[in-house]
């Protein structure tokens, strides 16, 4: 399958462009991180038609409109909360899309699901604890860009109680990383330099994509003739 095709190439351009980054190569950004995200696109282009795919699509547009601009973020501050604003609209994007998946007919673990919902609320403010000092001027948009990634884990930890079990767990895993790639890139920014933190980043963001695309499409299989 063609889509099928797409995908192994993003994990091979992927794997190049992290060893780069290990190398210490950085400079190479602005040729290979454009790339990625389009070949990922291009494996959920060519699947079968399915109810959320324009929405998928359009979390990863707005995900690749981020990275180009933050490939910009050392020309000024206002690349920087431009690539925030696209990886915003993204993590809203993600959110509406996890809403509209199928559920189980099952009723959802309140009690797994008020344990979820504490311990994302404590990272969240643990978080913003931690950067608020350093933020500056900055505080509103991270507050906000903080707040919308930990309802869009919240939304995948809710999906993973009551999707089917073939799909839920690669979002919420690709959720979940997706918060951790956050993370370093934050701490890395505003709080104490992290050591190839751009290799962490992207591993971590590369990854965290990829689970939640493959996540989606399980969860919408060809259904048998």
């Amino acid at each position: 399958m063609r889509n099928a095709t797409y995908f192994k190439i993003y994990i091979a351009f992927c794997l190049v462009y992290l060893i780069v980054l290990l190398l210490g190569y950085e400079n190479l950004d602005l040729f290979l991180k454009p790339i990625l995200i389009p070949l990922l696109s291009f494996g959920i282009y060519f699947y079968r038609t399915f109810p959320t795919k324009n929405i998928l699509l359009l979390a990863l547009l707005f995900s690749w409109i981020g990275d180009v601009i933050l490939l910009f973020t050392d020309l000024g501050e206002i690349y920087f909360i431009l690539g925030l604003i696209a990886f915003l609209i993204s993590h809203i994007t993600y959110c509406v899309l996890f809403n509209k998946q199928n559920r189980r007919q099952v009723k959802r673990n309140l009690v797994f699901f008020g344990i979820g919902s504490v311990v994302i609320a404590l990272y969240l403010v643990g978080m913003l604890s931690l950067l608020l000092p350093t933020l500056g001027d900055l505080q509103i948009p991270v507050i906000v860009y903080a707040s919308v990634i930990s309802i869009m884990l919240l939304f995948a930890f809710n999906g993973y109680l009551i999707w089917e079990k073939r799909g839920s767990l690669y979002v919420f895993s690709g959720a979940a990383v997706f918060v951790i790639s956050d993370s370093i890139l934050a701490i890395n920014k505003f709080y104490t330099p992290i050591e190839k933190s751009s290799f962490f980043i992207m591993l971590t963001y590369l990854v965290a994509q990829y689970l939640i695309v493959i996540g989606i499409l399980k969860l919408n299989p060809k259904k048998a003739e």
